[in-house]
């Protein structure tokens, strides 16, 4: 009982913290009605600057540290980000009133990482005091690209599936038509009408559009996934790009003295008011998930939380066997938690075109991304502390 008192204690204690006092802040500035707007330049700028500052600084510790140490949590980031793609197709996406497709893209932006909750959660362990290796921000990838990739895959299946049974409806229909209602003939003669030639040739030569074909064998659509654009998407998205831009300078370059004299100090400042943006929209998108259905909002507040314990069951393992330090735990729970805002949105529109980003943006921002902030990093610190020391 003391020490879930305790627990209790400490977690509420940072809560308060300036960094989720300002998404709070913004939170209830949008609420009040308020007509302040931060420009849309300034807060990509923002994000900028935290992905790059968070990329050296793993950059720096990649280039020094033994990289076996890192083989396996970056196993386990991959397997995480497949994992919750997984879990939402089995069942948010069986939910009574939400579309397979719809469900799909809700867990593939679950898994995917985002740079402003990492940026937030390396801020706290850092004035916690909590050690970490600062090459644990470089596992961000390791679950963003997979968790992507495997939505976009799960959707092209499924959707290559509706198309086959579509396909093979239509074939046991002309097979009915041209049995069971053929023309009477006269005597000697044949019916100079054919069903299938009434859409203007076979069923299997029509309707195939885009990227899809049909087999003149007899099969149904083709449904390939080319895998690598999905890739190539991810890795162009501006967020992903400057992470990794400052990871290739962090270890091909020398960037200390720029780093602590222009990236590191404004670090704090900039995240609150990234942290404020984030509120205020949080508060925005709350419209747009009432549009969609009482289930998002129910996945919404769950997922963050099962995913960062899937996250910390799988950090400790690697801690217990590799010595992966309870900072580097705590930071794979929180990219677990988190939910794509920059780059996510835009690649799971174009590899799930007929999903509908209200459903999964106004999720993850309206609910999803509150919660990672306010609750699962200050939650998984503590737990961290309680469970290894935290030293």
């Amino acid at each position: 009982m003391d020490f879930l008192s305790e627990f209790l204690t400490l977690f509420v204690g940072k809560l308060q913290s300036p960094t989720l006092g300002f998404l709070l802040g913004g939170m209830v500035v949008a609420a009040l009605g308020s007509r302040l707007t931060i420009p849309d330049s300034i807060y990509k700028f923002i994000v900028f600057m935290l992905l790059i500052k968070v990329g050296l600084s793993g950059g720096v510790a990649i280039r020094d540290a033994n990289l076996a140490e890192m083989l396996l949590p970056a196993i386990f980031a991959t397997i995480t980000g497949i994992l919750i793609v997984f879990i939402a197709r089995n069942t948010l996406a069986r939910l009574p009133g939400v579309k397979t497709l719809d469900g799909i893209a809700t867990g593939g932006l679950f898994g995917a990482v985002s740079g402003s909750t990492l940026a937030a959660g390396i801020t706290l362990l850092e004035s916690e005091q909590m050690q970490y290796e600062p090459w644990s921000a470089a596992l961000y990838p390791f679950m963003d690209i997979p968790a992507l990739v495997t939505a976009i895959v799960l959707a092209s299946i499924y959707a290559g599936k509706q198309k086959r049974d579509k396909y093979l409806k239509n074939e046991e229909y002309l097979r009915k038509e041209e049995y069971g209602g053929m023309q009477p003939v006269a005597a000697g003669g044949y019916s100079n009408v054919d069903p299938r030639s009434a859409t203007g040739g076979y069923s299997g030569d029509s309707g195939a559009t885009g990227g899809e074909s049909s087999s003149r064998s007899g099969g149904g659509p083709s449904n390939r996934v080319e895998i690598w654009p999905i890739i190539k998407e991810s890795l162009q998205g501006s967020a992903l790009s400057a992470l990794l831009l400052g990871l290739a300078l962090g270890i091909l370059t020398q960037p200390e003295s720029v780093y602590e004299g222009f990236f590191d100090p404004p670090f704090r400042g900039l995240l609150s008011i990234l942290m404020l943006i984030m509120g205020m929209e949080a508060w925005s998108r709350l419209g747009e998930l009432r549009k969609v259905g009482q289930w998002y909002a129910l996945y919404a507040a769950l997922a963050p939380l099962l995913h960062g314990f899937i996250g910390f069951g799988l950090g400790y393992i690697a801690h217990i066997t590799t010595g992966f330090s309870p900072g580097g735990v705590v930071l794979l729970s929180v990219i677990a938690a988190s939910s794509s805002d920059i780059s996510g949105p835009p690649t799971l529109r174009a590899g799930i075109p007929k999903a509908n980003p209200s459903a999964y943006i106004g999720s993850s921002t309206a609910v999803g991304t509150p919660i990672a902030l306010a609750v699962c990093i200050p939650l998984f610190i503590e737990l961290a502390q309680a469970t290894m020391g935290g030293g």
